[in-house]
């Protein structure tokens, strides 16, 4: 099986999917993780708060340590938008590498960036038969994220979590505990399913 996981930025896919692409990988599934921004990103003065070349070192760090395959298209970070140039981008990667499954972003998701890329990952896995939605970030929205497909990674944990580590420059700006908040989510999806650990997906077609 050939998996694509899309994320928006590095850290993204980490935090939304690391253990299901741990697992893939653990079932000789090949993986690759695509992500849209260089993810440089400043803040409203114009203080740079991550440096492309440190975003892409820790993503690359991550991937390693999940032993997927990376890819980064370089857009802008927070100049993402939902239209033909995004759709096209991820089409030419789904159609390369023949891919049957994708995990993408929520595509209500409050981040700009996160939203566009859900949506037009609707639009560019129009023919592939197993479409997955996450969520990796924290912040209330006005709609709930309806988690109806779970996958169990308790034996994978170990990695996510060093995973999201590898992401340095995030887990210095957010603190360990943006870290111990992630882990308990995946820890409470896991008591709902009888399981030490799980991650939850919005599932949009999945054909068995």
């Amino acid at each position: 099986m050939n998996v694509l996981a899309i994320g928006a930025h590095f850290d993204d896919v980490e935090i939304g999917c690391a253990g299901t692409l741990a697992r893939h990988r653990a079932n000789g599934d090949r993986v690759i993780i695509l992500v849209i921004t260089h993810s440089k990103y400043s803040d409203y003065d114009g203080n740079i708060i991550r440096e492309k070349e440190k975003a892409f070192n820790e993503g690359k760090k991550a991937a390693e340590i999940l032993d997927c395959e990376l890819l980064c298209a370089q857009w802008e970070t927070k100049q993402v938008n939902f239209g033909y140039k995004l759709i096209e981008e991820i089409n030419k990667i789904i159609d390369k590498n023949d891919i049957d499954i994708i995990y993408t972003h929520w595509d209500y998701d409050v981040h700009q960036d996160h939203f566009a890329i859900g949506k037009a990952s609707l639009n560019a896995g129009r023919k592939v038969n197993n479409l997955l939605m996450y969520q990796s970030n924290l912040y209330m929205n006005t709609r709930t994220f309806r988690a109806n497909y779970f996958v169990d990674i308790t034996d994978y944990i170990h990695l996510k979590i060093a995973a999201i580590n590898a992401h340095e420059s995030e887990v210095k700006k957010f603190g360990a505990e943006w870290v111990d908040f992630w882990v308990n989510e995946v820890m409470n999806n896991g008591k709902k399913l009888n399981v030490k650990y799980a991650e939850a997906f919005h599932l949009v077609k999945y054909l068995a």
